[in-house]
């Protein structure tokens, strides 16, 4: 670490000794309602420099003292230019228009390309809420979550299958932050919508490989999402009906040019409806999100936001069941310079779930709940340094579960699964550095730590092996506690620390192409406890501890990157290892487990692959074409010779390998009354375990299954169309509309979601039966704005 410092010196020192320097700094926000804008390139074209905006607007560069012509450019925004007379530091807050016309700005643009070819930044995915509304999806919603499925690396478990997968990992080895704070389920209907809010997102970046630092706790990817500020300028309001959800955002000053508030709700009522078919059944969601921004003085804005969200699912009198996320947040950004920026955030987060089970009268909750505490720091060093370090610090809470009658005749006794907690503390410091015109290094270290704490009745086992291996059946059972100990909270039942480096270089070979390479390793300290495909509301959080050890990750990727006049194109190639990955015994029973340790076993998981991502991003037809050829397997050996581990400790597809992986998406703007946009999607079909045989035993039939995951379902793939009709472009009143026309699946392929076995009693056969979730949905959705 201090060799690493005192090389940051060095190049300070190299860089300041040159000349007398300045700093230009300030903020970049949007005209009409004073939102800060992130990622919005500033340019220097006389020096081939630059900046870019961070989270929230703010810029800062360093240059030689002087007149420079300064170009602040983003899409969707007209561009400004100010020339600036350098000749102290410089505070210049800018706010640019949305842009209405096509601008001839060509020498700029090819600026802002080189720029982009030397970040040492790579497999990182930005989508603006604009490009997303465009693209179709099922019931006519528009999902986040089902929008970055269509970028390279990214798949999901199927239709109607919640969460994602990045890159060959599991969904739960996602971190999803929304406002920074964790989202430990990102679905709405059990995957059917995500929980964002399209009308109350700002902006959204997807890392999947080259991680920086600040980020930690996962392993696979890192979704960073955060919500509109709020209109400091006037009162707006915008919103949409659709067939199964309707949505309605507020915003607006609470004192002009200083504060704001926003506040956005959305519901489904398609169950309203149901009554009218004799149904009782029940399936609909809703979530709030909420947002106060303040501008205490130049130096100085304040923050709070929160969400709230819930799934309601019942079937007729039976059960029923609720879940869902609950986030709050404050933040304070602090200006301590012009080159020296910092934001402190304290934020709560929490995951409920509860089902209530009418037939046998019991309720049963379980959850996860965090405080976090994270102040990261951003140094403008100079105008080839910049600085990036903090802390973050996160205290859990793990419920299990609990289960208590409803009814005083109930049968059944209260139980209450073992709580636990933990502490997850890191320290992380990043620099990314212009070493010459062609080449640039973003080199950084996480130091992270994880403290079990103290719980009741862990159990202890002989050899402290909570699992045994059967020889004479070839089975694994589960071991005999010897004993249980109790500890006090603040103690400490086992600790780990793990340094995780993380390097990116890029090397620009023209003017409009370069090279990256990048490695990181990441640290899991918590486990997702599922044997499913894809994450459930019924699966539970664990920390690791006694018998659970973190996931270790390592990831390289190489990529080649090149623009053309309207195109981009990203070529990139990746090796994922994974220490630690666990996996389930055959029969394992994961409901109400107080001793998940006894059904489990550590293995290691590999993941390898190949994506290209070829983008039009000017004129009327935009879009790009995304294909992914990778693998994605584990194994987990026997820990001793004679054990046989998982599937013979032989390698074996994971549940979310997809051999390849095709999306095609464009948008089309005819005129200002129509646009159109289109995706069609083909994945190989998922990997799954078939019955290969069957034999009786006491008059049962017992099946007997292949190797893990040796087969696949059919192979999946769908194309969706959408058009949009504005009927008064061109109107000045303040009530704007459009209609979003919509059909999901317009050539009604019903994709296998899953297949399940059973005795056609008919022909006392056995039998396949394929489930399958979508055919062709048409929808229509009204959306407005005033």
């Amino acid at each position: 670490m201090k060799y690493f410092l005192l090389l940051l010196c060095c190049f300070g020192s190299i860089s300041l000794v040159a000349q007398t320097k300045y700093t230009l700094s300030g903020t970049v926000a949007e005209a009409e309602s004073g939102e800060t804008l992130i990622g919005v390139n500033v340019i220097i074209p006389s020096m081939q420099a630059g900046a870019i905006t961070n989270e929230y607007g703010f810029y800062s560069i360093t240059l030689p003292e002087g007149s420079y012509e300064v170009f602040y450019r983003t899409l969707g925004f007209t561009t400004k230019s100010f020339t600036i007379e350098l000749n102290k530091n410089t505070v210049k807050s800018v706010v640019l228009e949305t842009d209405t016309e096509t601008l001839d700005e060509v020498i700029l643009k090819s600026d802002i390309e080189k720029l982009n070819i030397r970040k040492p930044q790579m497999s990182v995915n930005s989508l603006s809420m604009n490009t997303i509304k465009k693209i179709p999806v099922v019931l006519g919603e528009t999902d986040v979550i089902k929008s970055i499925t269509l970028l390279p690396g990214v798949t999901n478990a199927g239709e109607g299958a919640s969460g994602f997968n990045v890159r060959g990992g599991a969904a739960d080895q996602n971190l999803v932050l929304l406002d920074e704070a964790t989202l430990y389920n990102s679905s709405h209907l059990f995957g059917f919508f995500s929980v964002f809010n399209p009308d109350a997102i700002k902006d959204l970046t997807l890392y999947k490989g080259g991680i920086p630092a600040r980020y930690g706790g996962r392993i696979s990817s890192v979704l960073d999402i955060y919500q509109k500020d709020g209109n400091k300028k006037e009162f707006r309001a915008n919103g949409g009906i659709g067939v199964v959800a309707s949505r309605l955002l507020l915003e607006g000053p609470i004192k002009k040019d200083t504060a704001s508030f926003l506040v956005g709700g959305r519901s489904s009522y398609a169950h309203l409806f149901l009554p009218l078919f004799d149904n009782d059944n029940v399936a609909y969601f809703y979530d709030l999100n909420t947002k106060i921004s303040y501008n205490l003085n130049d130096t100085n804005r304040l923050y709070l936001s929160g969400y709230f969200g819930r799934d309601v699912f019942s079937i007729s009198d039976s059960f029923s069941n609720s879940f869902g996320n609950s986030t709050f947040n404050v933040r304070w950004n602090h200006l301590f310079s012009e080159k020296l920026f910092s934001n402190l955030s304290l934020i709560y987060s929490d995951y409920f779930y509860g089902l209530e089970l009418s037939f046998v009268e019991f309720d049963f909750e379980s959850g996860i709940r965090n405080g976090n505490l994270k102040y990261d720091l951003t140094h403008y060093l100079s105008e080839k340094i910049e600085l990036h370090y903090g802390l973050n610090s996160i205290y859990y809470k793990f419920n299990p579960g609990s289960i208590k009658p409803t009814t005083e005749s109930s049968g059944i006794n209260p139980f209450k699964l073992t709580n636990k907690y933990a502490f997850e503390n890191a320290l992380y410091a990043e620099a990314e550095v212009t070493v010459s015109d062609k080449l640039a290094v973003q080199a950084g270290v996480r130091l992270s730590t994880f403290n079990r704490l103290g719980q009741d009745a862990l159990n202890i086992y002989a050899n402290d092996n909570p699992i045994v291996y059967n020889e004479a059946l070839d089975i694994y059972q589960k071991a005999t506690p010897i004993d249980t100990v109790s500890f006090d909270r603040n103690e400490t039942i086992k600790s780990f620390v793990n340094l995780e480096p993380r390097i990116a270089i890029a090397y620009q070979l023209t003017e409009t192409s370069s090279v990256k390479a990048s490695y990181n390793r990441m640290s899991q300290y918590i486990h997702l406890i599922s044997n499913t495909t894809s994450p459930t509301p019924f699966d539970i959080y664990a920390p690791s501890g006694k018998y659970l050890d973190p996931q270790l990750a390592d990831q390289v990727a190489v990529g080649y990157f090149k623009n053309f006049e309207d195109y981009s194109l990203e070529v990139e190639s990746y090796y994922k290892i994974v220490k630690n990955r666990l996996d389930y015994v055959d029969d394992a029973d994961l409901i109400a487990n107080n001793a998940v340790e006894q059904i489990l076993l550590k293995g290691e998981a590999r993941a390898y692959g190949l994506e290209v991502l070829f983008r039009k991003t000017e004129g009327k037809l935009q879009g790009w074409i995304a294909y992914t050829l990778s693998r994605s397997e584990q194994r987990t050996p026997g820990r001793t010779p004679v054990e046989i581990g998982i599937n013979n400790g032989e390698w074996y597809r994971s549940a979310w390998d997809k051999t390849h992986d095709i999306s095609i998406t464009g948008q089309y703007e005819l005129n200002k009354k129509w646009s159109f946009g289109a995706n069609f999607i083909y994945q190989t079909g998922q990997p799954f375990t078939f019955p290969n045989g069957q034999y009786i035993y006491n008059d049962i039939v017992v099946p007997v299954y292949e190797a893990r995951n040796s087969s696949r379902l059919s192979d999946f793939h769908h194309l969706d169309l959408s058009a949009t009709w504005v009927p008064k472009p061109n109107s000045k009143k303040r009530w704007k509309s459009e209609w979003v026309f919509s059909v999901y699946n317009v050539y009604n392929r019903m994709n296998a979601a899953s297949i399940s076995f059973r005795e056609n009693s008919d022909v006392g056969r056995n039998e396949a039966v394929r489930l399958s979730i979508f055919g062709i949905i048409p929808a229509v959705t009204y959306n407005f704005k005033f």
